[in-house]
C-alpha cells in the first residue's frame, strides 16, 4: 500500500488525513489528529505538507475565530478519490484472510489498545 500511496505523492499519515476530512468530517486539527493517531505536531506537519501540495485548505473557523477548519481543495478531493480504491482493495486483501469471528476480536482488541489513549 505504501508504494501506492507513494505513486500519488502521499505518505500513509497524509492519506489518513485526507481520509479523516472526506469521509469522517473532520475539520479540526485536533479532531484529525485522534482519529489518525498521531500527536498534534505530527498532525501540523502533515497539514502543511499537504496544503503546499494543493491538498487542503485551513480557514479560520466559523463559529470560532481561534480554531482552524480544514477542508479538502478541488484538488486534494481528486486525489482522494484517486487512491480510494486502491485503499479499499488493500482493505479488503487483509479482512478476506481473516473470519468474521477474527475480524470482530480484532476490532475489539484495537479499540481496547487505543481507549483512554491520552496526548
Amino acid at each position: 500500500m505504501e508504494n501506492n500511496l507513494r505513486r500519488f505523492g502521499l505518505t500513509r499519515v497524509g492519506w489518513c488525513v485526507l481520509l479523516a476530512v472526506a469521509e469522517e468530517g473532520k475539520k479540526n486539527p485536533s479532531d484529525i489528529a485522534d482519529f489518525v493517531g498521531i500527536d498534534r505536531t505530527a498532525t501540523s506537519r502533515a497539514l502543511r505538507v499537504l496544503e503546499t501540495e494543493g491538498l487542503i485548505g485551513r480557514e479560520m473557523g466559523r463559529d470560532d475565530r481561534r480554531t482552524t477548519e480544514v477542508r479538502l481543495t478541488d484538488a486534494g478531493e481528486e486525489q482522494f478519490r484517486a487512491v480510494l480504491p486502491i485503499c479499499r482493495d488493500a482493505n479488503t486483501h487483509f479482512h478476506d484472510k481473516l473470519t468474521d469471528e477474527e475480524l470482530m476480536t480484532l476490532r475489539r482488541l484495537l479499540t481496547k489498545l487505543t481507549e483512554n489513549e491520552t496526548d
